[in-house]
C-alpha cells in the first residue's frame, strides 16, 4: 500500500503484517488511504507528544491524529508505544502481536470518528474493536 508509512523502533514489528492488517481494515470499511503513518516509538517519546499536543502529562499506549476531511478517505497518524504494548500484553495476558493488532485497530477506529471519551461511546468502540480483532486475526491466520 503506497500511501501507508510504517516506522518502528522495535524490530519485532513486522511492517508487512502492519500493511496487511491496514489493508484488511480498509477493505472492511471500503476506505481509501490518502495518507497514513504508523509509528512505533518509545513510551517517553509518546508521553512527550501527549503532553505537547494534547496537554496530557501521562503515559498512553496510542495517540491518533486525524487530518481527514472526508470520513472514508483516511489521512492521519497513529503513534503507538511499543513499550506500553508490551506492558499491556502481559497485563491482559495476550500476545504482544495481538496487542499491536488491537492498538492499530483502535487507532484506525478513531480515524473513523469512533470515540472513547465517555462510557457509552467507549462501550460502542470496544464492541467494534473486539469484532474487528476476531475477524482480522482470523483473516491474518488464514493468510487471506
Amino acid at each position: 500500500m503506497k500511501n501507508l508509512q510504517v516506522y518502528s523502533q522495535d524490530t519485532a514489528i513486522k511492517k508487512r503484517s502492519v500493511h496487511k492488517l491496514v489493508s484488511l481494515f480498509k477493505d472492511e470499511y471500503n476506505l481509501t488511504i490518502q495518507s497514513l503513518s504508523i509509528s512505533f516509538i518509545k513510551s517517553d517519546e509518546l508521553r512527550e507528544m501527549n503532553k505537547r499536543y494534547l496537554k496530557h502529562d501521562y503515559n498512553t499506549d496510542i495517540i491518533t491524529f486525524n487530518y481527514s476531511k472526508i470520513l472514508k478517505d483516511i489521512d492521519g497518524e497513529l503513534l503507538i508505544s511499543f513499550e506500553e504494548a508490551k506492558i499491556n500484553s502481559k497485563k491482559y495476558r495476550v500476545t504482544y502481536s495481538n496487542e499491536i493488532i488491537r492498538l492499530i485497530i483502535h487507532g484506525m477506529l478513531h480515524l473513523l470518528n469512533y470515540d472513547d471519551s465517555d462510557s457509552v461511546s467507549k462501550k460502542i468502540m470496544k464492541k467494534e474493536e473486539k469484532r474487528l480483532i476476531n475477524k482480522i486475526n482470523f483473516a491474518l491466520l488464514a493468510g487471506k
